[in-house]
């Protein structure tokens, strides 16, 4: 298979996935578990949001059989979303960068609610919580297609900024060690 094409099979695979970014496959985001899908080294059956529907979808595009949900990823549910118990929460803000599509709004040491619109059920911000402060409750409605392109957006965007913001760390850096080396260069010379 050219590059080209399985490119366009990633592409064609992550256009079916939930977009949840809930890590339950195994992968770490729907478009790593649509590259290991269109490579081999993952089935059609590990995306518990995406469910039976899902797997059904990727077994159409793949000419494959379908097969039910493999238990081992999780278990199919009704989409969920996080909220936060603001007389608890303590600011902390370690439910904000597990969040694949900055659905959490907070700063330090203010209270962070979650936009239910943008979140995805994931559950990442859960583990982080020290307080035990979010929890799930059933989403007034269901996900859809528009959702999942939505939070592939966010989810990209989110990813876009975070590499922009190591990449200027970076360039600080070697510009401080640079100028260090000039200036230890020039304490060795005099």
């Amino acid at each position: 298979m050219s590059k080209q094409s399985e490119a366009s099979l990633v592409d064609l695979i992550d256009a079916l996935l939930p977009q949840t970014q809930c890590r339950q496959c195994g992968h770490q985001g729907c478009r790593p578990y649509a590259e290991a899908i269109s490579c081999g080294q993952a089935d059609i059956d590990q995306c518990p949001p995406g469910g039976d529907q899902g797997i059904q979808l990727l077994a159409d595009l793949l000419k494959l059989p379908a097969k039910p949900l493999n238990p081992a990823f999780g278990a199919q549910r009704p989409l969920q979303v996080a909220v936060i118990d603001e007389a608890t929460c303590i600011g902390c803000t370690k439910c904000l960068p597990p969040c694949p599509t900055d659905a959490i709004l907070g700063a330090s040491k203010h209270m962070h609610t979650v936009i239910a619109a943008l979140c995805t059920g994931c559950e990442l911000c859960i583990a982080p919580c020290p307080v035990n402060c979010i929890s799930m409750i059933p989403a007034n409605t269901e996900w859809t297609k528009a959702n999942a392109d939505q939070s592939r957006q966010r989810h990209q965007a989110k990813n876009q900024r975070q590499a922009k913001v190591e990449a200027e760390k970076s360039e600080r850096l070697n510009r401080q060690k640079q100028l260090l080396a000039k200036l230890n260069k020039g304490k060795t010379s005099v």
